[in-house]
């Protein structure tokens, strides 16, 4: 959430979370440490009306992982900001909860029309101990409409926070 909320506040919205990209090292005092890698599609959230806005990739076709990008990404990769970031990072909580994708189709046309239509697969099916708490947070960090998601990643991780063990036991 460290690394990815540095670049939001850089401008840049990432668009291809997921787990591949996420790469555990330590830090020099030991401490776990989560680098965010592959900026590939990434693109610049800059107004339009910057002189400084541009794409760093095409956005007239889909980019990204299927099941791990939001419905604004699937409808347009150029109209994405940083809550489609925060719906890669529900994707990944319930995956790493679950052992499953929130969203599942026997083809990628199956994912991305469940991924627009579609409820997530309740975390609570697979893992019936988990905090209805839990449950809530990956859900509003999938909610269809961006404006229903946390406003931003340090909300994210403020709510998950209870949640993280502290002491660098990863």
């Amino acid at each position: 959430c460290e690394a990815l909320a540095e670049a939001h506040v850089a401008g840049i919205v990432h668009r291809d979370l997921k787990p591949a990209n996420l790469f555990l090292t330590r830090r020099a005092d030991g401490s776990a440490c989560v680098k965010v890698l592959d900026f590939g599609i990434s693109k610049a959230a800059l107004g339009a009306d910057e002189a400084g806005a541009q794409n760093l990739t095409q956005t007239s076709s889909v980019l990204g992982t299927p099941g791990y990008m939001a419905p604004e990404q699937l409808r347009s990769s150029k109209h994405v900001d940083a809550r489609t970031d925060i719906w890669a990072l529900g994707v990944i909580f319930h995956q790493l909860l679950t052992g499953k994708m929130a969203f599942q189709g026997s083809t990628v046309a199956d994912v991305y029309a469940a991924i627009l239509t579609s409820p997530p697969e309740p975390l609570r099916s697979s893992r019936p101990d988990a905090p209805a708490v839990i449950e809530a947070i990956i859900g509003k960090c999938l909610e269809k409409d961006p404006n229903h998601r946390f406003a931003n990643v340090r909300e994210f991780a403020a709510a998950i926070g209870r949640f993280v063990p502290t002491g660098g036991g990863l």
